[in-house]
């Protein structure tokens, strides 16, 4: 369980275009370079990179490893929603259907949040919900508009966050849906940041049921991770790890090279 003092060799949790990041994924393995980064993996929201497994980007003046990866939201048995990152997806069938479904509810779940706020603040936001569609697009698409002067941070607090006044929930998956779509498709099954979610005690009991914890995390203030490790000591867990960028500033945080190399991460 170590991360490096100098930036981390790895970095398992970057977005993309492919969902609500804003680095194509072409450029993240340029990206990857520039942080001084040999591994770096893709995991959008609710969909697959466009390729399988692990490849090796060449096109720099180093190799950077890039895996394929996914974010998955699941629900538990006590309602609480709780993100799964995949490593070294296949293109299962059965996922590839599955995110189908997930897709189309974002985008209509996307139309009717749109709606909603245009409604109440008398604007047109002018998008377009496509695969990957999520809040922060209306959030971002809310700071651009010249008709209203509420920023990103506005969008969530005054209405698109989980008790904002034009807020939508989506249709997800159930924990164990979720994880065995994940188990049946992916190398390695992990917990995201788990000291996000508004009960982490619950959510680290869940982590008995997957292969890894991702411990590295940018979380902003700085937390006591022994109920983390303390999860990975009692259910033998591996450890990941990444910055969850959605920009392309990625390495703020990771695994070094000998925590990497650990994963039963597969070519």
């Amino acid at each position: 369980m170590r991360v490096t003092e100098t930036g981390p060799y790895a970095d398992l949790h970057v977005h993309t275009t492919r969902s609500d990041g804003s680095l194509d994924p072409a450029a993240v393995a340029d990206a990857a370079r520039t942080a001084g980064l040999s591994v770096v993996a893709i995991t959008d929201h609710d969909a697959v990179a466009p390729f399988s497994g692990i490849r090796t980007d060449r096109s720099g003046d180093r190799p950077i490893t890039v895996v394929s990866g996914i974010e998955l939201r699941v629900e538990t048995a006590t309602g609480a929603r709780i993100d799964l990152l995949g490593y070294g997806v296949d293109h299962t069938d059965a996922l590839l259907e599955a995110l189908d479904g997930i897709q189309a509810n974002r985008r209509e779940r996307g139309r009717a949040m749109s709606e909603r706020v245009e409604s109440r603040l008398d604007i047109d936001l002018d998008v377009d919900p496509g695969r990957g569609f999520g809040r922060p697009h209306i959030a971002r698409a809310i700071d651009a508009s010249p008709a209203t002067d509420l920023d990103y941070g506005d969008a969530f607090d005054e209405l698109i966050g989980d008790d904002g006044p034009c807020y939508v929930p989506r249709e997800i998956p159930s924990f164990d849906r979720g994880r065995d779509l994940l188990a049946d498709a992916c190398d390695l099954v992990s917990l995201a940041h788990p000291l996000r979610y508004r009960d982490p005690g619950d959510a680290l009991a869940l982590a008995r049921n997957v292969d890894a914890v991702e411990r590295a995390y940018p979380y902003g203030d700085a937390v006591d991770l022994s109920p983390v490790d303390r999860a990975i000591e009692e259910h033998g867990l591996a450890v990941t790890g990444g910055s969850d960028a959605h920009d392309d500033r990625l390495g703020r945080a990771g695994l070094d090279r000998a925590d990497w190399t650990s994963l039963p991460i597969e070519d």
